[in-house]
């Protein structure tokens, strides 16, 4: 047996009054393109930056992507699957020295820290180790 449910004349005012007024509802093709940004990835590739030129990209590249609506940027530092160290006796696998700086330049820069969610190691897809997924704060202008 199938439950019927029932419309009471209270819902059917507020519907009827909502569907006068459709003019303050907009397009969804209008709010598509204005978060365009929200649903793509931006990647940002530090490989052969020295420490002090990759910070200073991180930050114009996290202040840009921010202010442009994208909520998730892809920082690769290195270190990834075809690292060479891990076949050398001689080095440490943990002395990547972007791979641990960045995050850390960024929590420790406040304009920078404020515009971010969380920090996490990226899919393998997208280069595991060797690269960080950085999902920023909803586009505020933030300035650097």
């Amino acid at each position: 047996m199938k439950k019927r449910h029932f419309v009471t004349s209270k819902d059917k005012k507020d519907w009827i009054s909502f569907t006068k007024n459709l003019k303050n509802v907009p397009d969804k093709e209008v709010r598509l393109d204005n978060n365009i940004n929200a649903t793509k990835t931006k990647k940002l590739d530090l490989h052969g930056f020295s420490l002090d030129a990759a910070n200073k990209l991180v930050k114009k590249f996290i202040i840009k992507s921010s202010q442009e609506g994208y909520k998730k940027i892809l920082i690769v530092t290195g270190k990834g699957l075809r690292s060479k160290v891990y076949n050398d006796p001689y080095r440490s696998n943990k002395m990547n020295v972007l791979k641990h700086s960045i995050p850390e330049y960024i929590k420790n820069d406040e304009v920078l820290f404020n515009s971010i969610n969380k920090i996490t190691k990226a899919d393998i897809k997208d280069g595991g180790e060797g690269a960080l997924c950085v999902f920023l704060k909803s586009s505020k202008k933030i300035k650097g």
